[in-house]
């Protein structure tokens, strides 16, 4: 469907909603499969009309049209199958098994045979997996949820569930303008003219006569042709308006000279009833070209002149109406389309890539065979190599010959190692040169090989076998991998033509390559028996390049052909055919075009001395732009890891940077790290605070205590709200679990977690206890615990094997890794619930495939025992603590360390040994460390220290915990002294200090230390959090008026216990 016909169809949506035609509205929603209405959607599954619910979306996506439609289907029909059975309306129930959900017997047919099963039982809830299993309403609003993160997740409804952004009554407004332009055109204008119909044009009647006359046809404007959209309306009186001077001046520029002089009521406008942006039509009208110009003495100007008698008339015109401009596109800011700075090489630049955590620093190859790192914050050329081989014996006999004959050699490609301790650079003629680089500019010769015959294409780094080397193609039609001694350790044969481009991927710890020819084909090639294993042809069988997007999960390739087509694409991995083909890229291209791709959202790329981009999930160019001019005709260009910066060369051998909004930021700003910074260390302090408080800031909380301790005077080490934010989940010293779970009602209709509300200890149906089957072990042993990210499954151990069990039975499903030595701590990776990191007693840390069952990799970097893991799926690294204060990354793909620290004191020096714990920020880069001795915010691309608060200022107690909040915004933190800190995240400035007698009640029978030891925040509750006390109770805290916690005074909080 032509985009056009398109909006056409969205616009009349937007008409028959603002009509409260809502059934039609949906009707066309669905058939046009346009625009997704999820609210309505929303609203079909919670009053169980699920049959209108699964018509509707079939009107955008099919069963077999992929995975995630098929699971939506599939959870529509099971959710009548189940509502049958609990009316006991056995009829029903078998009519969906048969005619609904037996379809999906041929995908899952283990399934189909266990809900088959439940027709047989009483009560369906008798099923160990069904025994949670809620009233109708409450498992309603489950699906939805389940529902919901299917859509986002599916590529037929997640560009659909947004409306184009449009004025309100947009159709309106356009029926306006169509109206005045054609009254502009009546030979004989009346002031007050009344529309009696919009199926046939608008003309006023000439004196005497009692029927219209049509315009003539040179007159009519294309748009409101024999074609045009008509709609039904009541007569219609003409309200009039005044245009502008700007549309006065094209309006005369374009007059016709067969038009009758006109009275001022000739150019009144004039509107349908209903909402009007009070601009005038001529402003949005479109110039009419296809009138002959007047002769500037012609009366009929003179006449229209008169209209307006002077210049003060038009600016009153212009104050009276001023236009608003809708509000910009979300990309608008996202892309960095404006000019930062301009370098100059001087030459050709013919390869660019930034550093891979230093977003501004940019490693630069040209076609003198010259390579440079700029910081391009600074303006500043730090480094420049000018071409020299290195040592000429070591080469071959051939490249010494031709060496005589060229003096420079132009660079194919410079690339960075993942952790940029080294950068690799390919030459158009037999070499590579590989650097050791160090911040801020050092940069030292490590290897020169001659490494092909011919060209070096392209270059890039790999780990076969978990070790870092390098990668290399070149015009030989070879593949090699070189160690970074310099030695051959694989060599890849097979193409027919010049290897072009390389392309390293790791999936499921599985390490591949992608390599393209200059034939079009594209293989992929495993490191162990050293073939191919799969062949694709490229669009067009041309020169490619690939692409992956920045989570790994999606596959583009450009190219361009012998005849100069372009083709860009994406890719469906699976089967090797293109996915979606881009449009807009330029017509004809003899040359390389140059793409790039950012933030899994955008793509761009360099043609037409332009640079062009897309987004992702539409075909359609976004936007073009031309960066203030002077590009070649195939620019250069690079985004940087974050997608604020992007690199442009330019014809002249320079380069430009375009940053967007942040990218602005960021470069006007003065980072910690930056070595051109005298400190690069802040220590928070406090805000001070006005001890003699005689006016209290009032803050009101609400506090509610988990019914029962987790283990009489036994400690609650962990807590953990569920991902949905409906259960809390607290683990004992002893390794015994409690679980409280909210559900929906009345006073709490969402069935999150609320301090409101008193949740009910929740144990499963079948009468399995929460606690570890292992033996018992001594109080030296740590038990851990961690839940995935759908909540379905859980990891705890206390002292023995890890056990995985199933969050709605809390049946064991099966067990690993046994002691010696015994595990500390836990934690699934969340980009893959499979895979599970195990801290352990001996200092190491076991990766382990649940799936599999199998050790994936030890990884030894700490000499205490493990204390504390998370993931970054935006880094892809994992981040380590220890009892030992230290810090340690590791890269996941494949899994090695990276770089590790050890815990500074705030007066210098290193931190005492100590639990250290750490958790990702929301933007998955900032890192919260704690230790007793201090809070810290790291930035954990480069683990470099940014600020640090050790305890002060009334909270003198050793630090027992910490939290970022769900939004990032806020940390809390727990004290030994009973107190509570609430700091603000960015500056660990404290905000407010809860004293322990706001949420304990103590008797001098009970005055024994009762203090915090972990806190937790709540997934989707900014200001919510949950305590656990060292005498085993849990409490859930939260204010009452949540913007308490935003304002900046620090006053001590005795709060109100509800």
């Amino acid at each position: 469907m032509a985009a056009l016909n398109k909006e056409m169809m969205l616009l009349v949506i937007q008409y028959l909603g603002d009509e409260n035609l809502k059934e039609t509205m949906h009707k066309m929603e669905q058939e046009s499969g346009l625009f997704f209405n999820l609210k309505y959607f929303e609203e079909k599954i919670v009053a169980g009309e699920l049959d209108e619910a699964e018509n509707y979306l079939g009107g955008f996506t099919k069963i077999s049209e992929s995975r995630n439609s098929m699971k939506m289907f599939f959870e529509i029909r099971k959710q009548k199958y189940f509502e049958a059975l609990d009316r006991h309306d056995k009829a029903t129930a078998v009519d969906i098994l048969v005619k609904d959900l037996k379809i999906f017997s041929t995908s899952n047919a283990d399934v189909y045979k266990e809900i088959t099963h439940l027709i047989t039982l009483n009560n369906f809830r008798e099923n160990e997996q069904l025994s949670r299993y809620g009233d109708t309403k409450s498992t309603r609003t489950m699906l939805m949820t389940e529902l919901k993160k299917l859509i986002d997740a599916n590529p037929s409804l997640k560009d659909k569930l947004v409306f184009p952004t449009v004025h309100s009554s947009r159709l309106r407004q356009l029926v306006n303008q169509g109206l005045n332009w054609q009254h502009q055109l009546c030979r004989y204008p009346r002031p007050n003219p009344e529309i009696k119909t919009l199926l046939t044009d608008h003309v006023c009647l000439t004196p005497g006569q009692n029927e219209p006359c049509s315009p003539t046809s040179a007159f009519r404007p294309a748009a409101f042709g024999p074609n045009h959209l008509s709609y039904g309306v009541a007569p219609l009186h003409l309200v009039p308006t005044v245009p502008t001077a700007n549309s006065v001046a094209a309006w005369l520029a374009n007059a016709n000279p067969s038009s009758s002089s006109q009275s001022p009521a000739a150019v009144a406008g004039f509107s349908l009833p209903g909402p009007s942006n009070g601009v005038s039509v001529f402003n949005n009208s479109r110039t009419r070209t296809n009138l002959t110009l007047v002769d500037h003495q012609s009366p009929d100007l003179d006449q229209r002149m008169r209209l307006f008698p002077n210049n003060n008339s038009l600016q009153a015109v212009q104050a009276a109406y001023t236009f608003t401009s809708p509000p910009m596109p979300k990309w608008h800011d996202e892309l960095p389309r404006t000019v930062f700075c301009k370098l100059h090489q001087g030459s050709t630049v013919t390869s660019m890539e930034f550093h891979p955590s230093r977003h501004s620093i940019l490693a630069v190859g040209s076609a003198s065979g010259e390579i440079s790192l700029w910081e391009t914050k600074h303006r500043e050329m730090m480094i420049t190599k000018p071409f020299k081989i290195w040592k000429l014996s070591n080469c071959s006999v051939q490249f010494q010959a031709a060496s005589f004959k060229e003096v420079m050699i132009s660079v194919n490609r410079v690339s960075w190692s993942p952790d940029a301790s080294f950068i690799g650079i390919a030459f158009a003629k037999h070499l590579v040169h590989l650097y050791t680089y160090q911040v801020p500019n050092g940069l030292q010769q490590q290897l020169e090989i001659d490494a092909h015959d011919g060209s070096v294409n392209d270059i890039a780094f790999t780990y076969p076998e978990n070790q870092l080397c390098i990668v290399t193609c070149g015009d030989d039609k070879l593949i090699k991998v070189w160690d970074l001694d310099g030695h051959k350790i694989h060599c890849f044969e097979g193409h027919e033509a010049p290897v072009c481009s390389l392309l390293p991927r790791s999936k499921e710890n599985i390490q591949f390559l992608f390599s393209t020819s200059a034939d079009g084909k594209v293989r992929a090639w495993m490191y162990d028996d050293k073939s191919f294993h799969l062949e694709y042809d490229t669009p067009g069988k041309c020169s490619t390049t690939l692409i992956y997007s920045a989570d790994g999960t999606r596959l583009f390739s450009c190219g361009t052909s012998k005849d100069g087509d372009n083709f860009l694409v994406e890719w469906n991995e699976n089967d090797g055919s293109a996915k979606r083909t881009y449009s807009g890229l330029t017509n004809k291209a003899f040359g390389t075009v140059q793409f790039d791709a950012s933030k899994n959202r955008f793509l761009a790329a360099g043609a037409d001395n332009q640079i062009k981009f897309w987004d992702v999930d539409s075909t359609n160019v976004l936007t073009e732009i031309n960066a203030d001019g002077g590009l070649p005709n195939l620019p250069r260009l690079k985004f940087n890891k974050k997608g604020d910066l992007l690199a442009v060369s330019t014809a002249d051998g320079g380069i430009k940077i375009l940053a967007n909004t942040d990218g602005f930021k960021s470069m006007r700003g003065v980072d910690a790290s930056d070595p051109k910074c005298g400190v690069n260390v802040i220590i928070a302090r406090s805000m001070e605070i006005n001890r003699s408080f005689e006016t209290v800031h009032s803050l009101q909380c609400q506090i509610v205590t988990m019914s029962e301790r987790v283990v009489p005077s036994k400690k609650a080490i962990r807590l953990l709200y569920t991902n949905d934010g409906k259960c809390l989940l607290a683990l004992g010293s002893r390794g015994s679990k409690k679980m409280w779970k909210w559900t929906p009602d009345e006073l709490n209709p969402t069935g999150k977690a609320t301090a409101s509300v008193v949740p009910e200890h929740w144990s499963p149906i079948n009468g399995i206890r929460l606690t570890d089957e292992f033996p018992t072990t001594c109080d030296s042993e740590t038990p851990c615990l961690d839940i995935s990210k759908n909540d379905n499954y859980a990891i705890a151990s206390y002292g023995g094997e890890v056990a995985l069990f199933n969050m709605v039975s809390f049946k064991v499903l099966c067990r690993f890794e046994g002691p010696p030595p015994s595990a500390t701590f836990l934690a699934f990776n969340p980009q893959d619930n499979n895979i599970v990191a195990v801290g352990m007693e001996n200092s190491d840390i076991h990766i382990f495939n649940v799936r599999s069952d199998e050790r994936i990799s030890i990884l030894k970097g700490h000499f205490k025992h493990i204390t504390g893991i998370a993931f970054s799926h935006q880094l892809n690294i994992m981040v380590s603590s220890g009892a030992d204060a230290k810090v340690v990354t590791w890269f996941t793909r494949p899994w090695f360390k990276k770089k590790s620290v050890i815990l500074q004191r705030p007066g210098g020096g290193q931190s005492r040994l100590g639990e250290t714990k750490v958790q990702f920020h929301i933007d998955q880069t900032m890192l919260l460390v704690y230790h007793d001795s201090q809070i810290a915010i790291y930035d954990a691309s480069k683990m470099e220290l940014i600020i640090q608060w050790p305890p002060q200022d009334g909270l003198s107690g050793t630090i027992t915990s910490a939290a970022y909040n769900c939004n990032g915004q806020i940390i809390y933190a727990t004290f030994s002294d009973g107190n509570i800190g609430i700091f603000g995240a960015e500056n660990l400035q404290l905000r407010y200090r809860i004293d322990s007698s706001a949420y304990l009640y103590q008797t001098t029978s009970t005055s024994q230390n009762i203090y915090p030891i972990v806190v937790t925040a709540h997934p989707e509750k900014p200001y919510q959090f949950a305590i656990g006390l060292n005498d085993g109770y849990v409490k859930v805290i939260e204010p009452i008026d949540s913007a308490g916690w935003l304002k900046q005074k620090v006053p001590t909080v005795k709060m109100d216990i509800i």
